[in-house]
C-alpha cells in the first residue's frame, strides 16, 4: 500500500482497522457531468485491495467502467473520529459476483440466513466485483484531541 506520510496510521494498524471495521465504504466516482457521485457499499480488504459488489445495471457500475478513478472513505459516524481515506482505481469482475457478494454478506450479516440475505443472494448472478487498487491512502484519527468527548 502507498500509505501517505502525514497518516495518523502505520499501514499494519490501517489493514487492521479495515479488516475489524463493519461499517460500509464510501465510494466517490466521476461522472460525466464533472460533479462525483457518493455511494455507500460493504466492502472487505484483501490482498491490499478494497472489494465490494455492485449490481451489473447500476448507475456506479456504469460509471466506474467509464472511468475507473475513483476516491474512498471507510470512517465511523460517531466521536471520536478516525478513519481510513484514498484514491484508486476501480476494475469491475463480473465472474466474481457472486463470490464477492456471498462474502460480503457474511461479513456484514453474520450469514446467509436473513431475509435481506435471501434477497440479495437470489439476483447475485447480477453482481459485479469491484475491486479497488488503491493509488494512495492515508488515515485520521481525532482521538486524542476528543478525549474528553468519548463515553
Amino acid at each position: 500500500m502507498n500509505v501517505r506520510p502525514n497518516s495518523a496510521w502505520s499501514e499494519s494498524r490501517i489493514e487492521q482497522f479495515l479488516a475489524d471495521a463493519r461499517i460500509p465504504m464510501r465510494l466517490a466516482c466521476n461522472t460525466s457531468r464533472g460533479f462525483p457521485l457518493v455511494c455507500s457499499l460493504w466492502f472487505e480488504l484483501n490482498d491490499g485491495a478494497l472489494w465490494c459488489a455492485v449490481h451489473e445495471g447500476s448507475i456506479l457500475a456504469r460509471l466506474l467502467a467509464e472511468d475507473a478513478r475513483c476516491a474512498f472513505e471507510v470512517a465511523p459516524n460517531e466521536p471520536p473520529y478516525c478513519g481510513v481515506r484514498g484514491q484508486g482505481r476501480a476494475h469491475l469482475l463480473p465472474r466474481r459476483g457472486e463470490e464477492t457478494l456471498a462474502a460480503l454478506i457474511d461479513r456484514f450479516l453474520g450469514g446467509r440466513d436473513s431475509e435481506l440475505a435471501r434477497w440479495l443472494l437470489g439476483r447475485s448472478a447480477n453482481e459485479i466485483a469491484v475491486r479497488i487498487d488503491p493509488v494512495w491512502i492515508s488515515s485520521w484519527d481525532y482521538g486524542e484531541r476528543m478525549k474528553d468527548l468519548s463515553p
